[in-house]
């Protein structure tokens, strides 16, 4: 027998051992190498949006409108090369309107009466 009562308690812990590991613990499965987790973002396929386009009778701008259905195959960042290059087009022939010569003005309602 020893000198040290029982007392029925058991040896309380150290403060090293007492402290529990309270960090959240990552409990999603982890996809392996290479392969996209589950939860993963996958855009869309690119997809037509099926916008009509009505012929204007001048076959430049009717073949610029046409090639905004281009867009319709390339991926959302691929679009904006297609607009730029419509609206550049577009632009141009607006531009070549003003520069053709047309009609003669009429007179002003303010001209001289003899």
């Amino acid at each position: 027998m020893s000198g040290v009562p029982d007392t029925g308690a058991t040896p309380s812990a150290g403060p090293d051992t007492a402290e529990q590991d309270t960090a959240p613990q990552d409990t999603a499965a982890q996809a392996p190498v290479g392969e996209p987790a589950p939860h993963a973002y996958r855009p869309a396929e690119p997809a037509p949006l099926g916008v009509p386009t009505v012929p204007t009778g001048d076959p430049g701008v009717d073949a610029l409108l046409g090639r905004l259905a281009d867009a319709d195959h390339l991926t959302t960042d691929g679009h904006l090369e297609v607009y730029e290059d419509v609206h550049r087009g577009l632009r141009d022939a607006l531009t070549a309107l003003d520069a053709r010569p047309g009609p003669p003005a009429p007179p002003s309602a303010h001209g001289h009466r003899s």
